[in-house]
């Protein structure tokens, strides 16, 4: 990575914090579809019982940040179980994030998610909740940035190929909720109630990418932007992007039943999708 200077004069600074076993690109830029404005994504991987210590970190952060006075750092653990913490820091004028990731923790989800066993959790900037399997596919799409102890490799090479167990695992969990929802839309038609609605409408589309996602082998690692990255896999819904936006035309426009009517389409043509896969 030493053709970017950001990163080039990052890495070794948080390397050097005590209990930072691993660090690694995350996000967009790992994946190469990021734009100038891209925030960059970086994951500090540590060893339970042995959590980054906070203090050093701060201070570490300190010498690089733009804004000291405005750099955030959290305990491991603030931000809840999932997404555990990190630190929000604006770095020569671009957005840094650090995550934390106990490797302990993310190797036990990648053996549960290898074995089929996934489930969903409450999570404040996940509006359709936090499905472990967030962290296996962060595995299978980062880059490694300092990894002197091939522990970020070992996990990656568990990581592919994509396991069908998990694929049948999230149809499972996420095709049935698509018509749920819908249903439970559609209860709220006599009132009128654009928020409920609304809601249904958005877990039945968050939904239909899950599935999507798990019947082209891909990790979903964010709700952001998921639908529209769907609607180009090879296995994918007719006009997906069309009809998702048309939705939420109606909706805004207090068209419930035809915005409801829409996504029972979309959801009928998937079933298909799922039957022939």
């Amino acid at each position: 990575m030493s053709d970017d200077p950001l990163l080039a004069r990052t890495i070794p600074v948080l390397a050097a914090v005590p209990g930072v076993a691993a660090i690694v690109l995350g996000g967009s830029r790992a994946r190469g579809t990021a734009h100038d404005t891209s925030d960059t994504d970086i994951g500090l991987y540590y060893r339970d019982g042995a959590a980054p210590d906070i203090d050093r970190l701060r201070e570490a952060v300190t010498g690089l940040v733009d804004d000291p006075a405005a750099a955030h750092v959290t305990p491991v653990g603030e931000w809840g179980p999932w997404i555990v913490g990190g630190a929000w820091l604006t770095i020569g004028g671009r957005k840094v994030d650090l995550l934390y990731r106990s490797i302990d923790q993310v190797s036990a989800v990648i053996d549960a998610c290898r074995n089929g066993e996934i489930s969903m959790h409450y999570q404040p900037g996940h509006p359709h909740g936090f499905c472990p399997a967030i962290w296996m596919g962060e595995v299978a799409l980062c880059r490694a940035l300092h990894d002197p102890d091939g522990l970020v490799a070992a996990l990656k090479a568990r990581t592919a190929p994509y396991p069908p167990a998990l694929r049948d695992a999230l149809i499972r969990r996420f095709q049935w909720e698509i018509l749920f929802s819908i249903e439970n839309a559609e209860l709220a038609l006599p009132r009128g109630d654009s928020t409920h609605i609304a809601g249904c409408a958005y877990r039945a589309l968050a939904c239909v990418a899950q599935v999507l996602f798990a019947l082209n082998g891909q990790y979903l690692i964010n709700e952001k932007g998921a639908l529209a990255h769907a609607t180009n896999f090879p296995v994918t819904v007719r006009g997906l992007a069309g009809r998702a936006a048309e939705v939420w035309r109606q909706i805004g426009a207090t068209e419930h039943a035809a915005a409801l009517q829409m996504l029972r389409a979309i959801e009928s043509e998937l079933q298909k999708i799922c039957r022939a896969s």
